[in-house]
């Protein structure tokens, strides 16, 4: 049993970067957009802590690029949907019984990597999937 009093951080905005041209973070910016937009992602679906395909499958394409496929997911069925709800409905129990300061350093984590080393992947993803620029997609992401 956990009998400390664990210290949440003072929740900070993360600074917005210049992306100034030659700057590091435009070079990774960059580098990052190319890759995601130079390959098909391939997107199963996820239920019960396992990747699903069915036979149906759709692709994804960005606003800016209407003939470009960036991505691939499958179509799911009422099978998958009512698999799905059960799974969420046991995780949500799950969820409800783990004390706040687990369920909060969850939200830390995912805020320590998406404002470190998946910052530029992020960001590439909103400027492929919503037509963004770097600076709207700094904000949006």
């Amino acid at each position: 049993m956990n009998n400390s009093i664990p210290t949440i951080p003072t929740p900070k905005c993360e600074p917005v970067k210049s992306y100034k041209p030659e700057s590091a973070e435009r070079k990774d910016a960059i580098l990052e957009y190319n890759k995601l937009m130079n390959k098909v992602v391939d997107i199963p679906m996820f239920i019960n802590g396992k990747n699903v395909k069915s036979k149906k499958t759709k692709y994804i394409y960005p606003p800016h690029k209407h003939k470009h496929i960036v991505g691939k997911y499958y179509e799911g069925n009422t099978t998958h949907v009512h698999k799905a709800i059960n799974s969420a409905l046991k995780a949500k129990s799950d969820w409800e019984s783990m004390d706040f300061y687990s369920r909060a350093s969850i939200f830390l984590k995912a805020a320590e990597l998406l404002s470190g080393p998946f910052r530029q992947k992020i960001n590439a993803a909103t400027m492929i999937g919503q037509s963004k620029n770097i600076f709207q997609a700094e904000i949006d992401a």
